[in-house]
């Protein structure tokens, strides 16, 4: 039977791990919400697969109250433990880090195999996995709504930062390994008088701050997926600089301000020396909303896929 928007009840499977869900997913699910949808989530609490596992017994409840027509698991590990139902259609979108991380690679596998339609968002992702049908390739968007223009000296006031400094934002905590930071540390350490900011223990709304005041968003990582800070700093405006990972290299395009570099140090300091010389805001925005990289383009795209596996 087909099903108008306004009939589906989608369940989305995620994790709050980290306290919060990743505002990625809250977003395109607000998007969704929107269109119609009827949305809610059960979010995991537990590592690895045996504590996704554990979750199984509470989302077989939750899953009793909602009544959903299809779920949307965030994550591998989320597939995995919602495809342990087999009542309700699962559709799941692989992020980049259960693709590329060896020890989550082949749980990643078994959820593609049990899921009725696989979401890639990058292409790199979708070629490792090798997958010959029952996909689509569908990045994350960004809800311009959050990114809204501030006067940069206005952002530098509210954001604690001194007026006539140089800052670069990284795209993580200096914790985070696989994000590279110790090349980020190097590359600025080349440069005269540049402070880099480790982007951790911020609000969604003070991000945003961060990235209209900075002179220079950097992303150094050694895996990503479609990774959001670049298309959130582009909305921004911000000039950009990082290595080649992912799908960052389509994503920025020929913008100018916006910047690729190896994995040297002195090229990376070399590109946001150039990124901190432009002076300017991007026309990072344009070329996000020419790739149709806005959430509520990708929610179209999405219910799209619903709808099919519904049907099917």
């Amino acid at each position: 039977m087909k099903k108008m928007t306004s009939e589906i009840k989608l369940l989305i499977v995620c994790s709050k791990n980290s306290g919060k869900i990743a505002p990625f997913i809250t977003e395109q699910a607000d998007a969704l919400q929107a269109t119609g949808l009827r949305v809610d989530y059960y979010c995991v609490e537990g590592r690895g697969w045996k504590g996704y596992l554990k979750n199984r017994k509470k989302l077989l409840q939750k899953i009793a109250e909602f009544h959903p027509d299809i779920i949307h698991a965030h994550y591998g590990l989320s597939g995995l433990l919602a495809n342990t139902q087999r009542r309700i259609p699962v559709v799941t979108t692989y992020h980049g880090s259960d693709i590329n991380l060896p020890k989550v690679y082949p749980v990643s596998k078994l959820s593609m195999l049990f899921s009725a339609h696989n979401i890639f968002v990058s292409e790199k992702n979708l070629l490792k996995a090798g997958l010959k049908n029952k996909y689509s390739l569908i990045p994350c968007g960004v809800t311009f709504a959050s990114f809204e223009a501030v006067d940069k000296a206005v952002a530098r006031e509210k954001s604690g930062l001194s007026k006539n400094d140089k800052f670069v934002l990284f795209s993580s905590s200096f914790q985070n390994k696989v994000k590279n930071p110790e090349l980020a540390i190097a590359a600025v350490k080349l440069l005269k008088d540049v402070t880099l900011l480790e982007l951790k223990g911020y609000t969604r709304e003070e991000v945003t701050q961060l990235m209209y005041a900075v002179d220079a968003c950097l992303m150094t990582s050694h895996t990503e997926g479609s990774p959001q800070f670049i298309k959130e700093a582009m909305a921004c405006g911000c000039p950009v600089v990082s290595v080649d990972v992912g799908d960052v290299a389509d994503v920025m395009g020929d913008t100018a301000g916006c910047y690729l570099a190896s994995y040297e140090a002195d090229d990376v300091a070399d590109k946001l020396q150039q990124a901190i010389n432009f002076e300017n805001r991007t026309n990072g925005r344009k070329r996000i909303t020419g790739l149709q990289l806005d959430n509520d383009t990708i929610a179209k795209k999405l219910i799209e896929v619903y709808k099919d596996v519904i049907r099917k």
